[in-house]
């Protein structure tokens, strides 16, 4: 199809005019130590395929394979007497999700979410990055716990959220991917707790 047919069957449409789709933003690969970075494991224990297993002392999140095989990634954890262990499934996937500040956290610390109580539209440095899955529980539906990207990897590895797992948004990015909705979802108690 020549320009002219194009621009004739675009007439005939009814078109006058076109704006570009906006692109969505590039993912970047972030530098995390090499400790950090995903890498598939063979599991102790046999768990079924398909799950996510949060093991909050070593920081680590589990997608299950067949086979006792899994890939574990590094994660950042809710901080003290903000995690919280338990089963879940997959409710939502979001990409790029936007972000509202739970009346808690504003409660908690006014000076730091106050001013998002309307939200944040989406994008790679909202709180919630470029992916999140959302936490639901049977019987009471979202319970406002994601897994999401984040921007700062340097809260990997630590207990800086406020009840969430996050990973850099390339990695939120590859197990997004990875988990369809309605999987498993297992929070560990801490040791000692």
């Amino acid at each position: 199809m020549n320009r002219r047919t194009m621009l004739q069957t675009g007439a005939a449409l009814g078109l006058l005019g076109a704006t570009p789709l906006a692109a969505a933003p590039r993912i970047p690969t972030y530098d995390v130590p090499e400790k950090f970075k995903p890498r598939y494991v063979t599991l102790r224990v046999d768990l079924a395929p398909n799950e996510i297993h949060v093991l909050p002392d070593e920081f680590a999140l589990y997608w299950t394979l067949p086979d006792r095989q899994a890939i574990r990634y590094t994660v950042g954890i809710g901080r003290p007497g903000l995690y919280e262990p338990g089963e879940f499934y997959v409710g939502a996937k979001k990409e790029f999700p936007s972000w509202t500040p739970t009346p808690d956290m504003i409660k908690r610390d006014p000076g730091s979410y106050a001013k998002y109580k309307d939200g944040l539209a989406g994008g790679l440095t909202n709180p919630l990055g470029a992916r999140a899955l959302y936490l639901f529980k049977p019987g009471i539906g979202d319970t406002f716990l994601r897994i999401h990207g984040t921007h700062l990897p340097n809260t990997i590895g630590r207990a800086v959220s406020n009840g969430c797992a996050r990973l850099v948004n390339d990695q939120a990015a590859d197990l997004y991917a990875r988990v369809p909705m309605n999987s498993r979802v297992k929070l560990y108690h801490k040791i000692g707790t």
